[in-house]
């Protein structure tokens, strides 16, 4: 059902992107069902948005205890109350991961959006330096995976922060050594 775009997650992303349309609230999706849109698919359950600060006000106000509920402690997570996928939300000019600080802030949605059947996701190289800036391990083998299925090399690098560019180019290695591997398998 997942890979065919009718998995529970998926029934969320579109009816989340309805409502963030409806009321004009400018979005991005980032995270693993924006893997999808870049040619990666890997399996996700949840729905990765990208707001702005009066973005995500505009959300809570709109669409928090009548279409999402809060999770306790978790600021930023919510709940769809349809089918209780997770919703999670990034807040343009907080750091990407864990930190409270990094390299350079999450950006607007309007500043890295790309339609893509008619969703806007966040673009390729700002998911890739998301991804990287996140500083764990299953983002950077989703780079590996973006780097395959995207057919990236070194020039890549050049459109990425400089701050995650020495880690973009580990993970081309690292894509090349299992492209070795496979061929000598």
């Amino acid at each position: 059902m997942y890979f065919e775009g009718k998995a529970q997650v998926q029934k969320s992303l579109r009816r989340l992107v309805k409502h963030l349309k409806k009321a004009r609230i400018p979005y991005v999706i980032a995270g693993g069902l924006a893997l999808t849109a870049h040619r990666y698919e890997r399996i996700t359950k949840d729905v990765d948005v990208l707001l702005s600060t009066e973005g995500f006000a505009a959300f809570r106000q709109q669409f928090v205890n009548k279409h999402y509920d809060p999770v306790p402690g978790r600021s930023r997570r919510f709940i769809d109350r349809v089918n209780g996928v997770l919703i999670d939300v990034l807040v343009s000019g907080l750091f990407p991961g864990f930190s409270k600080t990094g390299p350079f802030p999450l950006p607007l949605p309007g500043e890295v959006a790309e339609e893509i059947e008619k969703i806007s996701y966040v673009d390729l190289p700002t998911l890739i330096q998301l991804k990287l800036a996140a500083r764990r391990w299953k983002e950077f083998a989703d780079v590996v995976e973006l780097i395959r299925y995207n057919g990236l090399d070194e020039s890549f690098r050049d459109k990425l922060h400089k701050s995650v560019r020495g880690d973009f180019i580990e993970c081309l290695e690292e894509k090349r050594r299992e492209d070795l591997y496979e061929d000598n398998g």
